[in-house]
């Protein structure tokens, strides 16, 4: 999800004041041991893999668990973490082979076998947790074992599947450890990444303490980390000039990240273009005031993006008009081109068409919070819908995982979601957010839609589903069970004797807190 997932082919801007004599690029011996602090806004919702599908939790599960593969920083193929090799067998990308890496020990110093990893994908599936990340694995049929080779067989061709195995919804838990029917609900984690959790306080800290049993892709495991937990972004902008984190990242408030300078002394500051989008999510069921296509087209002709980015988030992000950002394979210009400009005739006369009483009045939930501005973006597309008495918008925020529950069970009408893509391909803007079924529960389902996202993954070179994926999107511009708002840019910020921040939001969705480093 990850709700909040990805920054992909991000072209990074390191934007640090050097230091008299240039920077220490090595680490010092002495600071092997020191806890580097890394503060955050985003929340850990569940510390089991099968219940969680959002940015903070799969931060976390990036420097706990293993998957099978894992992305190298900057890259967009995965390469092999827990597994020794994997391969697609045969021609028809419906059959994934991996062969486990020898020596892999849980905490409990049981050795991780493939039926550890067969456990940990079924589990997913069987869950099937609303705030779960089982649609990501919808082409998954079934897994069997044989030794240490685990095979994965496939519903349908699907070349992104090995992106798919690298997320958070493959990371490998101990069969031991972990009820195959439900949710683990202590606040344990048994898994085999870099870095084993010593100590965890909901909302407040995850403390990361270097896994010497740790072999995998990695050459090695980091420094202590401890992760703080805050509240907002004010309350991180707090800790931040306390000095009481080393790091602060995701997110501090837009008036700090447009005040941000190279030359401010005593800090490193990192600037990267990234593929985290928000979209506003329209319930199209036939219960909401938002039913007729009609109305949504309306409220897509009334949404000043530009306005938005520049009072709001102070240009921290840009507008976006379309499903998939720019950057990414397949993007378009979808949104701009069926709307493009503000009217309010234009959204009265589908209204009138549509034979509606006006206004329409409908909900607008959003997370209170851990975003850095949803109070106030909320405050302002209230204001543009209702600008011309078409809508009235009722704007409550709820608690992070009450929000949550709520667009998963169909209690809202209409709710914006920040979205940090799972894996560096334009498929994990598809079924998740606009499939039938999808994680972000609009109740949308159109059969083509449905159709053009399958026949994207049958493509081993991810550039020939450019058609499909640009005929997805004209039909989410037609039909609007989203509207897209911005795109972010990622900036993380260090003191100065703290190194390797950048790897925190490098473009593959990967946390890498085992890069951080004193300096």
């Amino acid at each position: 999800m990850r709700s909040v997932r990805m920054r992909i082919l991000a072209t990074l801007l390191v934007l640090a004041a050097v230091a008299v004599g240039g920077w220490q690029l090595l680490p010092s011996q002495d600071d092997q041991g020191r806890t580097i602090t890394v503060g955050t806004t985003d929340a850990v919702t569940s510390l089991d893999p099968a219940g969680a599908y959002d940015a903070g939790s799969w931060a976390l599960f990036n420097n706990v668990f293993q998957s099978l593969l894992t992305f190298e920083p900057g890259g967009s193929t995965p390469v092999p973490d827990a597994a020794r090799n994997c391969v697609f067998v045969g021609t028809e990308l419906s059959t994934y082979r991996c062969e486990l890496r020898d020596g892999l020990t849980f905490p409990s110093g049981r050795v991780m076998t493939a039926q550890d990893v067969k456990y940990s994908f079924d589990r997913v599936k069987r869950i099937k947790s609303d705030v779960g990340p089982s649609s990501l694995l919808d082409t998954l049929g079934s897994v069997t074992t044989s030794g240490r080779t685990v095979t994965f067989h496939l519903s349908s061709p699907d070349a992104t599947f090995p992106l798919k195995v690298a997320t958070g919804a493959g990371s490998i838990v101990d069969r031991d450890k972990y009820p195959a029917d439900g949710l683990r609900t202590d606040n344990g984690v048994d898994g085999t990444g870099p870095y084993t959790l010593t100590e965890y306080t909901k909302e407040k800290q995850a403390v990361l303490a270097p896994n010497s049993r740790y072999q995998g892709a990695l050459g090695g495991t980091g420094r202590p980390v401890e992760l703080r937990y805050y509240a907002d972004a004010d309350a991180l902008d707090q800790a931040w000039k306390a000095k009481r984190v080393d790091v602060a990242t995701r997110t501090l408030p837009p008036e700090v990240l447009a005040g941000l300078n190279a030359a401010d002394p005593g800090q490193r500051v990192s600037e990267a273009d990234s593929s985290e989008i928000r979209n506003l999510y329209l319930d199209t069921r036939q219960d909401s005031p938002l039913h007729d296509v009609r109305v949504r087209q309306a409220m897509a002709w009334l949404v000043d993006r530009g306005r938005l980015a520049a009072t709001v988030y102070k240009g921290t992000v840009d507008p976006l008009y379309s499903l998939i950002p720019t950057g990414i394979t397949g993007h378009t210009t979808s949104f701009f081109d069926t709307y493009p400009e503000l009217s309010t005739a234009k959204a009265r006369t589908l209204l009138t068409e549509a034979g509606v009483s006006l206004p329409v009045r409908f909900t607008y939930g959003y997370a209170t919070g851990r975003g850095a501005a949803s109070a106030e973006e909320a405050a302002e597309l209230k204001r543009q819908l209702e600008a011309g008495g078409l809508f009235e918008v009722t704007a409550k925020g709820y608690e992070w995982t009450d929000f949550q529950k709520r667009w998963a069970s169909g209690r809202l009408d209409a709710y914006a979601v920040g979205w940090v893509a799972d894996f560096p391909d334009p498929d994990t803007y598809g079924g998740p957010l606009i499939g039938t079924d999808a994680t972000m529960n609009t109740g949308y389902s159109n059969k083509t839609v449905d159709q053009l996202i399958t026949a994207s993954q049958q493509y081993a070179d991810r550039g020939e589903a450019t058609r499909d994926f640009r005929s997805v999107q004209e039909a989410v511009a037609r039909d609007v069970p989203v509207i897209p708002l911005w795109q972010a840019k990622e900036y993380v910020v260090t003191s100065e004797d703290v190194g390797g921040g950048q790897y925190l939001s490098d473009g593959t969705g990967v946390f890498r807190l085992w890069r951080l480093s004193w300096i």
